[in-house]
């Protein structure tokens, strides 16, 4: 009885260590937390920014059924720069450094038409913590009228890409609006204005303009936070000892 007893120990001791390796839950956060944290240096510049991203403008704005697609262009992508040099202002940089940031990455769009332009910019933070605490300090109000007494409370945050050489004159544009928000790791930005270099104007005193400016540059943000932070699948075992 005894040598039998011993026996069932030993395979189910032999079973356990050949059967695929069980992750704890807090093994299994730890394993995701690392993997999106990792996305911005894994993934290529084309995947983190491709080339064209869907947006819509909603029903509503056009008095229609249906909503209208419509695809933002990118016409540029920034070489990976400090945090205290692809942002507008130098308080904007000390809150990213404060919140431990390691990069910040950036790429410029057009919509179809190229009547607006936007560049969106992702801060690496270290923690889903961090990046959250960061887009408090940097929420604002947005952009109201340029000769109001609030011209220049748009939002502090990234700094829009420049341009040199025959697309200069398009792509040199002032910022009508500007927001962030913060996803997993990585605090999201983004500034939008028109593509002719109109100096900065009401925006929202027309409808459409503010609404299609605002929805490219959403579109195109929320597609970048789309592929850093989206949740992975479970991790799991692929069967082998030990793995």
């Amino acid at each position: 009885m005894l040598g039998l007893a011993g026996f069932a120990a030993s395979a189910t001791g032999l079973a356990t260590q050949l059967l695929p390796r069980q992750f704890s839950a807090a093994q299994r956060q730890q394993i995701v937390t690392w993997e999106i944290a990792s996305r911005w240096q894994e993934l290529t510049a084309g995947q983190i920014f491709p080339a064209t991203i869907g947006y819509q403008l909603s029903a509503a704005l056009l008095q229609d059924a249906t909503p209208l697609k419509l695809d933002a262009l990118r016409i540029g992508v920034a070489p990976q720069s400090g945090c205290g040099t692809g942002v507008t202002t130098s308080a904007t940089a000390a809150v990213l450094r404060r919140d431990g940031c390691r990069a910040v990455l950036r790429a410029t769009y057009v919509d179809a038409t190229r009547s607006y332009v936007m560049t969106v910019g992702v801060a690496v933070l270290p923690s889903d913590t961090a990046a959250a605490e960061a887009g408090r300090s940097l929420s604002r109000p947005r952009l109201t009228a340029a000769r109001s007494a609030e011209a220049d409370t748009l939002a502090a945050g990234i700094l829009v890409v420049r341009y040199h050489g025959t697309a200069a004159a398009v792509y040199d544009y002032s910022r009508q609006i500007s927001a962030s928000f913060a996803d997993g790791p990585y605090l999201i930005m983004y500034a939008a204005g028109y593509a002719d270099s109109r100096p900065r104007v009401p925006v929202a005193s027309d409808r459409y303009s503010d609404a299609e400016m605002t929805s490219l540059a959403v579109g195109v943000a929320q597609s970048v936070a789309d592929a850093l932070a989206a949740q992975p699948p479970s991790p799991h075992c692929p069967g082998a000892p030990g793995c």
